[in-house]
């Protein structure tokens, strides 16, 4: 994330030197489309297998060719399953979950190139992007053909008013490719990505409870999706209290791969007022 920001910072610099100040600026739209991914505990080897979808909704506005600002709005659906693994241990530890996730945000971005829409020379570039957002989620698992909201579980022993949060903050950054298809319209290409906060997006973050203890707080259904280990001769007592059920050590990544059609405005200027 360090090298993220610093070239973010080197970027712009360089793009406010060498871009005069009656550069091409002015107003973008758009909507996207593409598929998205979790990673974290159920999915450590960033595995791309089995994606769910994603949409999104940006406002661009662009400085000059090469600085512009956004703000985005996105959707998408996560999912994580041990038994997708390869690993043993996670096959045997058994989680699984799934999610929506609603986040909006607001982040810089640098055209690597000069960018000018209907221009016959600067007509495409790759861009890279960082900056916030903000995201809501609720991660649940099925249990004899049921869905059930895992936070309200509390599957890691959390006490009532200790659970976690389902708002959360996040950094968002990336790369992407625009090009135009004429002065108004132009496709953007991007891989988005989210370094968040949590370890929970996914349910699993520290050690298993005590089941007795779960039990009297939370009920039986608690109990079931908190320990869903398979009997394995090299993990006989996986589900004990104490052991390890997740990795606190490294926060959950969700991300996804867009593809979008933009609509440009160009500058929109205040009206002057006569006296």
């Amino acid at each position: 994330m360090k090298n993220i920001v610093r070239l973010l910072i080197i970027s712009s610099l360089i793009a406010f030197n060498s871009v005069s100040a009656s550069a091409q600026r002015g107003y973008e739209v758009g909507g996207f489309l593409g598929a998205g991914w979790y990673f974290g505990d159920l999915n450590p080897d960033f595995r791309l297998g089995h994606p769910g979808p994603a949409v999104g909704l940006i406002g661009r506005h662009n400085f000059n060719e090469r600085i512009g600002v956004a703000l985005t709005g996105n959707y998408t659906f996560v999912q994580g399953n041990d038994a997708w693994s390869e690993n043993p241990f996670q096959r045997a530890r058994n989680l699984s979950f799934r999610s929506n996730i609603f986040d909006i945000g607001g982040r810089f971005e640098f055209n690597f190139m000069r960018y000018k829409h209907g221009s016959e020379d600067y007509w495409f570039t790759p861009y890279v992007f960082g900056g916030l957002s903000v995201f809501v989620f609720n991660p649940k698992a099925e249990l004899d053909g049921e869905w059930y909201a895992l936070r309200e579980l509390g599957t890691e022993g959390q006490f009532t008013g200790e659970e976690y949060y389902t708002l959360q903050p996040a950094i968002n950054y990336g790369m992407g490719l625009k090009f135009d298809i004429n002065y108004e319209w132009s496709i953007n290409i991007e891989i988005d990505a989210r370094r968040l906060w949590t370890d929970y997006l996914d349910d699993v973050s520290t050690v298993y409870a005590d089941k007795l203890e779960l039990e009297a707080l939370r009920g039986p259904i608690a109990v079931a999706l908190s320990d869903r280990s398979i009997p394995d001769s090299n993990f006989p007592q996986i589900g004990e209290a104490g052991r390890q059920r997740g990795d606190s050590q490294s926060t959950d990544i969700y991300g996804m791969v867009k593809i979008g059609l933009m609509y440009y405005f160009g500058e929109i200027r205040c009206p002057e007022i006569l006296y």
